[in-house]
């Protein structure tokens, strides 16, 4: 395991990933605007979950922790995928 290990992130990387996320915003904006049904939900959060996981192994550094770091934030994640599932699919069958 190997600590105060450096590395270094150029501007272009960040500039990028930027310009990602500001599409992908543009793109749920516009998903937005189509009837798509149940479906734009999914949608919606199919982005933004892109976006986070982009934001994260960017932004936050996440791509050069130990893998035990990414594993507890992969369970964090999978345990909220679990949650939002159960709780839309528990509003479906309201309706």
């Amino acid at each position: 395991m190997k600590h105060n290990e450096n590395h270094i992130v150029g501007y272009g990387t960040y500039i990028f990933v930027w310009l990602t996320l500001v599409a992908l915003t543009a793109l749920t904006v516009t998903v937005a605007n189509f009837d798509l049904g149940g479906f734009s939900i999914v949608i919606a959060l199919g982005i933004a979950s892109i976006k986070a996981l982009l934001v994260m192994l960017i932004f936050m550094h996440l791509k050069f922790d130990d893998r035990v770091f990414r594993i507890f934030v992969f369970v964090a994640f999978l345990t909220l995928a679990i949650f939002i599932v159960l709780t839309f699919s528990d509003y479906s069958f309201i309706r």
